[in-house]
């Protein structure tokens, strides 16, 4: 029996079910395919009020992704024309692919964090990146941004250049998309001057912000880590969490080393420190995997996973001295996960040991070398 013949298929990498289903008191759940590692669908979320209805994370962009809400959509007699609102938990594309075609086709409101920026986003400013972002530079520039890193990485020293960058700042390999993709982006990074290629907001919420939607008060909490804009939404009538990608049920989301702020993995564990004070949570709804109750058990889950790689990091390092940031990876995940996300989430975990002081990093032949300190 093969090691993927044992391990129980996660929740979040099954395929979409095809019923729509009342998971939360005036919430429905659709479940669209997408193909992305580790993952094999994206909840959206329904919510029907007088005027029609608002979703929560509508899915990956294309004709696929449309036509699969829409008949899913019609098997539960709710028309796509009656989508007067599109809320989007974070930046990435899994969750905000459909928005533009509700916001051209309906006029549909786009609600998001204030923070909301995607690097195809033509009034994004150059120092906003997601998980995907990598840069490009000479050999003499990759010297500077990796002594910026050093000090801090300061991102204004940098420039993002979404899937085309050559270089990390920890000098690894970027992830390297399909051409067929590289070529999309390239045509809708030229576009972007002259067309509108992600939705545009409509309305941008700060923390703690009351929306109505459905039927119901939904209040918004801002849960930067995994993104910096990630926004979950709470309905305190109802214990309900809407929880994006932030508290997954059996995985962790990936915690990129290329987030905007000086230490992502720090953001993330106040994110998640922050889910043990909402009282009377009944339900979470996931952006991906089955709806669960203990909010606050899991996210301390995820927080003592993380933990215990800081820790293992920390063992190895006491073993081998000064390493690369791929050593590390090697360390922390196994061979089949190697690859540029792996390194960009040790990337992460070093850091916030580097920033605690528990860490220090030296640059030599355009790679980081981390060494723990006793």
């Amino acid at each position: 029996m093969t090691d993927s013949e044992q391990r129980p298929i996660r929740e979040e990498r099954r395929s979409p079910r095809d019923e729509v289903e009342e998971v939360a008191p005036g919430v429905l759940r659709v479940q669209l395919p997408i193909s992305l590692p580790g993952l094999g669908h994206v909840n959206c979320y329904v919510l029907e009020d007088s005027k029609g209805l608002a979703l929560v994370d509508p899915g990956l962009p294309g004709r696929a992704t449309w036509r699969s809400l829409k008949s899913r959509l019609a098997s539960a007699s709710l028309p796509i024309d009656r989508v007067h609102t599109v809320i989007i938990t974070h930046s990435h594309p899994d969750h905000f692919g459909q928005a533009l075609r509700f916001q051209k086709r309906n006029g549909a409101e786009v609600i998001t964090h204030e923070s909301f920026r995607t690097f195809l986003d033509p009034t994004a400013e150059e120092d906003d990146f997601d998980t995907e972002t990598v840069f490009e530079s000479s050999p003499a520039e990759t010297e500077t941004n990796q002594a910026a890193a050093i000090s801090g990485f300061d991102h204004a020293s940098v420039q993002r250049k979404g899937p085309f960058a050559k270089v990390t700042p920890w000098g690894g390999k970027p992830y390297d998309l399909p051409i067929s993709r590289k070529l999309r982006y390239w045509t809708a990074r030229q576009l972007a001057g002259h067309f509108t290629l992600t939705p545009q907001p409509t309305i941008r919420v700060e923390e703690a912000e009351v929306l109505q939607l459905g039927r119901s008060e939904w209040v918004s909490v801002h849960t930067p880590g995994h993104t910096r804009d990630h926004l979950c939404l709470w309905n305190p009538e109802n214990g309900v969490m809407i929880s994006g990608d932030h508290v997954l049920p059996t995985i962790t989301p990936h915690i990129s080393g290329l987030g905007e702020t000086a230490d992502p993995l720090r953001d993330f564990f106040d994110s998640l420190d922050r889910m043990a004070g909402f009282q009377g949570v009944k339900t979470v709804l996931p952006a991906h995997g089955m709806e669960f109750t203990d909010l606050a058990a899991r996210a301390e889950d995820i927080k003592a996973h993380h933990i215990e790689r800081l820790d293992t990091i920390k063992e190895a390092g006491g073993r081998t001295g000064p390493a690369t940031v791929q050593d590390y990876m090697r360390t922390l995940f196994k061979e089949r996960s190697w690859g540029p996300m792996a390194e960009s989430e040790t990337y992460a975990h070093l850091e916030h040991l580097r920033i605690l002081g528990e860490a220090k990093v030296r640059v030599s032949h355009h790679q980081l070398h981390y060494e723990i300190v006793d």
